[in-house]
């Protein structure tokens, strides 16, 4: 693979720097992350501090690894590094004559660009927690209580997982789950139910068996899809089929999950490389181990106990 690093660049109003591909270029003409090849024997962030000198004018100073993206176009395969630049000076302006322009992270989704910088737009876009909720017992009011709690913590991308409910209470559910999200601008994924998701209007996420047998996403750009993904063949299908984001686990070992070999965080890294879509790391989990599982290159941690409040 071509590796090939790339930079995020914000401003003062946290928009992001977009770079034009020019004319004569593969994928020219469409709107990409600025940076450039990496040479031989070079590191990653070396690599970025030159091309960003070189292609932009600017000198960077703190960097954070954002996500890897191992992307196979017909022409030529690339591995996409990119880093969230924390820190940088200078005035931006195409030194090779491309063209630039500031864009509002809402409004990537929209852009013409090339695949491989359409992981990191979800990347961009996704929070570091993705809290799952547990099954809503006998009590509809206290599970909503604790869905609000979650919420007011911070949470805005929350999955919905309550499969031991039937159909037309999962629906109310469903319906008072996604308006107590809407009040704080926070995204609702219903587990496994396509239909249901499609009536409301919210995002899906996919149980591994359901993802597997689909070919295609089943709902359209806009609307988050994720998957459950246990090994390399899951993560490449999510991929494929055109998921958002995945989680992937046992990371660590469960209590509710006893016969389940844990990953590890050496195996979790290694099918987080060769992935080409932001995954978060599921089971095991506790708010400390963010730090571990960004280091071991996932977007976040996602999970029920350390998010979802105890008691009524």
């Amino acid at each position: 693979m071509v590796p090939v690093v790339a930079g995020i660049v914000r401003d003062e109003r946290d928009r992001v720097l977009l770079a034009q591909r020019p004319p004569g270029k593969h994928l020219a003409g469409l709107w990409e992350f600025p940076g450039g090849k990496r040479e031989p024997g070079e590191t990653p962030d070396a690599a970025l501090r030159r091309e960003l000198a070189e292609e932009i004018g600017i000198d960077v100073g703190a960097i954070e690894p954002l996500i890897a993206v191992p992307w196979r176009y017909a022409e030529k395969s690339v591995l996409l590094d990119v880093f969230d630049v924390r820190d940088w000076r200078g005035a931006p302006h195409g030194r090779e004559g491309q063209a630039l322009r500031w864009s509002a992270i809402a409004d990537l989704p929209a852009l013409p660009m090339p695949p491989a910088d359409k992981p990191v737009v979800s990347a961009l876009r996704l929070p570091t927690h993705y809290p799952i909720t547990p099954e809503a017992g006998t009590d509809d009011a206290a599970f909503l209580r604790r869905f609000g709690a979650v919420l007011d913590a911070g949470a805005s991308c929350i999955q919905l997982r309550c499969k031991a409910i039937g159909p037309a209470r999962m629906r109310v559910l469903a319906q008072a789950v996604r308006e107590l999200a809407a009040r704080k601008h926070a995204t609702v994924l219903v587990n496994g139910d396509a239909a249901l998701a499609g009536e409301l209007g919210v995002g899906l996420h996919l149980p591994a068996a359901d993802m597997l047998r689909l070919s295609s996403r089943p709902l359209p750009p806009g609307r988050w899809v994720a998957a459950s993904c246990h090994d390399a063949r899951e993560l490449a299908h999510a991929a494929a089929i055109g998921a958002d984001f995945a989680v992937l686990g046992p990371v660590l070992p469960t209590p509710s999950h006893p016969q389940t070999s844990a990953l590890g965080w050496e195996r979790f890294a290694a099918l987080v490389a060769a992935a080409a879509l932001p995954v978060y790391a599921l089971g095991g989990m506790r708010r400390d181990d963010l730090a571990a599982a960004r280091r071991a290159g996932a977007q976040g941690i996602a999970g029920i106990s350390a998010f979802w409040p105890r008691g009524g």
